[in-house]
């Protein structure tokens, strides 16, 4: 189970209460996050959500290190992995087999 914490406590009360969540991200974004929380939590590594419906990718350039998956668009679930130094292969390449935590740090439109 991929262990998910918040960057705030803002997001945290979006998260966990579903009046808030509803009020502050609208019913369409709303229904998305619950089913990406839901996806992540029930995975064991990062890996697991990688081919699932969300379009789970890293970013690159000025926002190396995090990762994205599509909410209503154009807006985005952006998150970090917990592990410090993220874990790399040997060409450098991220190894999502081996994150098994994140934190989740915005919902944003950053196109």
């Amino acid at each position: 189970m991929v262990d998910i914490t918040f960057k705030d406590k803002t997001l945290r009360k979006i998260a966990n209460h579903e009046r808030k969540m509803q009020k502050e991200l609208g019913e369409r974004r709303a229904k998305l996050f619950r089913r990406r929380l839901s996806q992540l939590s029930a995975a064991k590594t990062l890996e697991d959500v990688r081919s699932l419906p969300g379009n789970y990718h890293e970013l690159t350039e000025n926002r190396k290190g995090q990762w994205a998956c599509d909410l209503d668009q154009p807006y985005r679930l952006v998150f970090t992995p917990q592990e410090r130094p993220i874990p790399t292969n040997n060409d450098g390449q991220y190894c999502w087999l081996e994150i098994s935590g994140i934190e989740i740090i915005e919902i944003i439109n950053y196109h």
